[in-house]
């Protein structure tokens, strides 16, 4: 349902986006992270079966290492492919680790914009969209990641090169008010826009918001018309935020790369977190929407 529209029941398709993996957590932290390619495939098509419609994917090395390499993300994305027809989303965000971090010299890190833009060769029908430029603090290091208004040109421009839909990924109000409303309104994307909302990651990345309900709400009231709105939250957030979306007409995503834990001291699999949301969707009255279902909500062509 795009923002500004009003919806008297909760009788709607509701869009479950698996994310498998994500570009910080390590295998030492949960057994049950998938980052090789035929784990990603086995994970996303589990999921698939519990109900997500949309695979938000990071790509990984050999060696665990974050990466963007498309021949990487091709691999992945053709094994997935092959098993269901889930919509395919690759990270131009990439991680924290691996092959995104440029050593500068003076203490910090960078996040590597040229190995980002390979998010968008490997063939994905969406990619995540992160036109902000922030610090993430992860594994003792500060990584810069630098996305300035020409950046964001660039990244965008290559997505609609390649007839990729941007999923607008944001972290705070200022996120949607400066960068992607302004790129929407060149032009760079069609009706409806989709605008997935982090919150909860405000220990890890600076300027990020925390989890509330009223976080929530102004960031809804910030979105530009014609939005549809996903909500992810990071760790024990991850509950409440997209139990939350969900009444507020909103989408939801869930994964091992948002949470490991599916409660306290247990550790949870990607299948069982769709599943979980698909049931709490369920008792709210939502339908859940398929693939199909959700290209035709997002105005994408089946995939060939």
């Amino acid at each position: 349902m795009p923002h500004g529209s009003r919806d008297s029941s909760l009788n709607r398709k509701l869009i479950i986006t698996v994310a498998p993996t994500g570009g910080m957590a390590a295998k030492s932290q949960s057994p049950h992270l998938p980052t090789q390619p035929a784990e990603i495939a086995a994970s996303v098509a589990a999921s698939h079966r519990e109900g997500a419609a949309i695979a938000a994917l990071h790509a990984r090395r050999p060696d665990d290492g974050a990466t963007c390499n498309d021949a990487i993300y091709r691999d992945i994305n053709q094994r997935i492919r092959a098993e269901c027809d889930i919509i395919i989303n690759n990270s131009t965000g990439g991680g924290s680790s691996g092959d995104m971090l440029i050593d500068r010299g003076d203490g910090l890190y960078e996040s590597d914009f040229a190995e980002r833009l390979k998010g968008c060769e490997a063939g994905a029908e969406m990619a995540t969209f992160d036109g902000m430029t922030f610090c993430d603090v992860h594994g003792g290091k500060e990584i810069v990641v630098v996305t300035p208004p020409s950046r964001c040109e660039t990244l965008v421009k290559r997505m609609v090169e390649r007839g990729i839909k941007p999923e607008w990924e944001v972290f705070s109000p200022t996120h949607i008010l400066q960068d992607v409303t302004r790129l929407i309104e060149k032009g760079y994307d069609k009706p409806p826009y989709y605008i997935n909302m982090v919150l909860g990651a405000d220990k890890g990345f600076q300027g990020a918001m925390p989890y509330s309900h009223d976080v929530l709400a102004a960031m809804i009231a910030a979105l530009p018309p014609q939005s549809i709105f996903c909500v992810s939250a990071i760790g024990p957030a991850q509950l409440p935020a997209t139990t939350q979306a969900m009444l507020l007409g909103g989408h939801v995503r869930v994964g091992l790369e948002d949470n490991l834990y599916y409660r306290r001291g247990e550790l949870a699999t990607n299948e069982q977190l769709v599943a979980r949301t698909r049931r709490i969707a369920t008792e709210l009255g939502l339908e859940i929407a398929t693939p199909g279902e959700a290209r035709d909500m997002l105005g994408l062509a089946p995939p060939t």
